[in-house]
């Protein structure tokens, strides 16, 4: 009989309701299936009924070489498997049997008992012989159970790959809301690029990256609801207040709409975020002959370039963006100016990092 024949005699019963006890399931279920994928269920060395652990008993370990488990099966009556993972854990542990199963016969669920996380997120995988395709049910089997497949360690070296599947699932599905959530709060100049080319792509003006930055402050500390105030781009919501500077910076001016800022004593006029920030990396190349290098050299964003002596490296994959949004500072050195104004105060933060303790005490510049 192919396994898939028993699969489809098992759901039959199953349906039926004709295993009334756990004795039944591990004789008209479990049993038969390990005979199926290969296993000599008569030689009592490998297919073990009863294993005896320290007075306690697993109702089976299947064994290679001969009286050595690899995999432990626990049975229960159907509909009866809940909670009893805990306890076919603590089989595996103490001899450190690397996989284990529990089954009621309709369900199967294969654990790795030696990795991390609460039981259930170290089962790599369940099957529900009346809820699964047949083929399905059939594949899972025979990848992690077939008596071929333990012996050549291709099932455990299979869970393990799955398990790492899952797991990385599991964090990737946990950590989605919190990197959306980091985005709105603090939005890359790439993602408010984005913002403001669907905006064109709908009603055909392209609004200033400023702009989508505002929107999406409020739009983020209004609990993901626009506020009652009609949004309009020609009357700009105040910013809210960002948080405080690190004051291992050098003390910044607390003002708001005024970009000129002291520099070495003198006043350097602005017209915008943007002036100052290009004034000041100009300013401080005149000052220290390598602070560019020492500034391309760190780390910038996660996908551009902040300052660079390409100008395409500024906006990677965006040529166009390359060509309106760059301007060559200094011979051989560009810079991007297509920012919101609290990402300009990032970058010039970054750069009196990079600048020189006597340089930077000279410095007084906030753009926000």
């Amino acid at each position: 009989m192919a396994i898939s024949d028993h699969i489809e005699r098992v759901r039959q019963n199953l349906r039926e309701g004709r295993y009334h006890s756990e004795a039944a399931v591990s004789q008209g279920i479990v049993l038969p299936t390990l005979h199926e994928l290969g296993w000599p269920v008569f030689n009592t060395s490998i297919v073990i009924p009863e294993y005896s652990i320290e007075g306690r008993r697993v109702d089976y370990a299947l064994c290679h070489p001969e009286s050595h488990p690899v995999v432990f099966i626990e049975v229960k009556k159907v509909g009866l498997s809940d909670g009893a993972d805990r306890q076919l854990f603590e089989y595996a542990f103490m001899l450190g049997v690397p996989m284990a199963i529990l089954t009621d016969g309709q369900e199967w669920s294969f654990y790795l008992p030696g990795e991390q996380g609460r039981y259930d997120e170290r089962r790599i995988y369940k099957i529900d012989l009346l809820e699964r395709e047949v083929s399905e049910a059939e594949a899972r089997l025979v990848r992690y159970l077939s008596y071929e497949n333990v012996c050549s360690g291709k099932a455990l070296e299979a869970a393990r790959l799955d398990y790492r599947n899952v797991a990385r699932d599991r964090i990737i599905a946990s950590t989605l809301s919190k990197a959306w959530q980091a985005l709105l709060n603090e939005p890359d100049s790439l993602l408010l690029e984005m913002f403001a080319e669907k905006v064109e792509d709908i009603c055909g003006y392209r609004p200033e990256l400023e702009v989508c930055n505002q929107f999406i402050e409020r739009e983020v500390r209004g609990s993901g609801q626009l506020k009652k105030q009609e949004f309009s781009a020609a009357q700009p919501v105040k910013s809210p207040e960002r948080p405080s500077i690190n004051r291992s910076r050098p003390e910044l001016i607390e003002r708001s709409g005024v970009f000129d800022f002291d520099f070495n004593g003198r006043r350097i006029e602005a017209r915008s975020a943007c002036e100052a920030m290009l004034k000041l990396f100009k300013l401080l190349a005149q000052e220290d002959g390598s602070f560019l290098e020492h500034f391309a050299s760190r780390r910038h964003g996660k996908k551009r370039r902040y300052l660079a002596k390409d100008k395409l490296e500024l906006y990677p994959g965006r040529p166009d963006l390359a060509a309106l949004h760059s301007v060559e500072i200094l011979p051989g050195w560009w810079m991007g100016t297509n920012y919101s104004r609290p990402n300009i105060q990032d970058i010039i933060n970054l750069a009196l990092e990079v600048a020189s303790p006597e340089l930077r005490s000279k410095i007084r510049i906030n753009v926000l």
